[in-house]
């Protein structure tokens, strides 16, 4: 995975609570076993018309959004089932942080487990992101060693991060990258108890 440490990018608001995974990727594009190629598939059922044009009315496809890397949302983001498909889409799509008062607790550990960072703030400051973020082109920057988030008008907050996560996203590794960092231990051992 790539590491995560200070991200800079365009924040995009997405007013709308208890966004489930069925909206984030539906059920149709789950077909794929690769983790790539979902991104287009993103929102499916919000980005696009029933003749496949773009609708015009959802948030990503508003010409400030485009190119976000940073999702603003509101409460309890990615409910619904635990599919792993849902943080693929959001990264293939190009998101590497999401910033919401709440988030279902699978979803939440499967965007770390994924490489993307999930940062719980204060509904006050998520509400302020948002309101900036759907007036126009809005950047963020993400301290991730820091554990801040600030903007270019004085906007500063703080987050919490289990250190387990912070270390894994810092340093890029997944689960097996974090295993691999004892392959030699492991291999010892299977030598040993051959």
């Amino acid at each position: 995975m790539e590491p995560i440490v200070v991200h800079t990018g365009k924040a995009a608001g997405m007013n709308r609570v208890n966004v489930d995974t069925d909206q984030i990727i539906p059920k149709q594009f789950l077909k794929r076993i690769e983790r790539t190629g979902f991104g287009k598939f993103l929102f499916f059922d919000w980005r696009y018309n029933a003749d496949g044009t773009d609708n015009p009315d959802f948030e990503l496809n508003q010409l400030h959004n485009q190119e976000s890397t940073i999702l603003v949302a509101a409460h309890n983001f990615g409910c619904g089932s635990s599919r792993e498909h849902a943080p693929w889409a959001l990264q293939d799509y190009g998101f590497k942080v999401i910033i919401a008062p709440s988030f279902a607790d699978i979803f939440y550990n499967n965007c770390f487990k994924n490489g993307i960072l999930p940062i719980r703030l204060d509904e006050n400051q998520v509400y302020e992101l948002i309101e900036k973020a759907n007036k126009d082109v809005y950047e963020l920057t993400v301290n991730l060693k820091e554990q801040k988030i600030t903007d270019a008008d004085g906007f500063e907050a703080s987050f919490d991060i289990d250190p387990y996560w912070k270390e894994m996203l810092l340093n890029g590794w997944d689960e097996i990258g974090l295993t691999l960092r004892y392959e030699d231990k492991i291999t010892e051992y299977e030598k040993a108890n051959a």
